[in-house]
């Protein structure tokens, strides 16, 4: 990544140095845009989290990757609980926030890269909405499989989506019709960041309904196995392997 696209890690090491004026843009393919709520959640300790989010962390057990890590607030509380825990996230500014925050096994990785080169886990977390970062129905597929590959016998997933159904904002379902005719899943989203003059690459985001989850899961050695949130909204959710 060069380091004029590193929009969203840029946001976050502005503020984690005292800019608390900083906000990323989130614009979508089809020219719709959003401002986020700022990188101050990214920074927020456990008693602030969603409750479906505190209930779902308490899962994790053993060796723990974080997936997507940004500013480590959950490597940071998984570590206090006693855990050895490894980031990685695509953006070089959020991981060098996480050094400068303490935390050790960090790397500038994509999902798409991770391997056995890591070691092996009993726990990988997706927060943060970080089960989008499957992409796609296929690539999704593909990488539950690497997951199954790279954690131990009684190995979790836990992770979080949002419910692509559960909005009646015109623009959103025009969206969703327009994905589905061309053969795409309802939620997945092609989005790039902005921030300042830092301009992300375009990248597939993938937001699933728990029935979504659950095909994909499918033939890839994974099952759901508790999830918590009110329906067609936010969730979080543990995924086991098959036995």
């Amino acid at each position: 990544m060069r380091k004029d696209q590193d929009a969203y890690g840029r946001e976050i090491y502005d503020y984690w140095q005292g800019d608390r004026i900083a906000r990323e843009i989130v614009e979508r393919k089809d020219g719709f845009i959003s401002l986020s709520s700022g990188p101050a959640e990214y920074f927020t300790e456990y008693k602030t989290w969603l409750p479906q989010t505190r209930r779902a962390v308490r899962f994790a057990r053993g060796r723990v990757l974080d997936i997507g890590c940004g500013a480590g607030r959950h490597l940071l509380y998984l570590k206090q609980k006693g855990h050895d825990v490894v980031g990685i996230d695509n953006s070089p500014l959020a991981i060098k926030t996480c050094k400068e925050r303490g935390l050790k096994n960090v790397h500038v990785r994509a999902v798409t890269q991770i391997g056995p080169d890591l070691g092996q886990f009993d726990t990988i977390t997706m927060f943060c909405n970080n089960i989008g970062l499957l992409g796609s129905f296929k690539r999704g597929r593909w990488l539950l499989k690497k997951m199954h590959k790279l954690t131990s016998a009684n190995g979790l997933i836990i992770g979080e989506s949002l419910d692509p159904y559960g909005t009646d904002l015109k623009e959103h379902l025009e969206y969703q019709r327009f994905n589905r005719k061309r053969g795409r899943m309802s939620g997945q989203l092609r989005l790039r960041v902005r921030y300042k003059k830092y301009i992300s690459e375009w990248f597939d985001y993938l937001i699933l309904s728990q029935k979504e989850l659950t095909e994909i899961l499918k033939g890839t050695g994974w099952h759901i196995s508790r999830t918590f949130g009110p329906p067609g909204s936010y969730y979080s959710c543990v995924m086991e392997k098959d036995k």
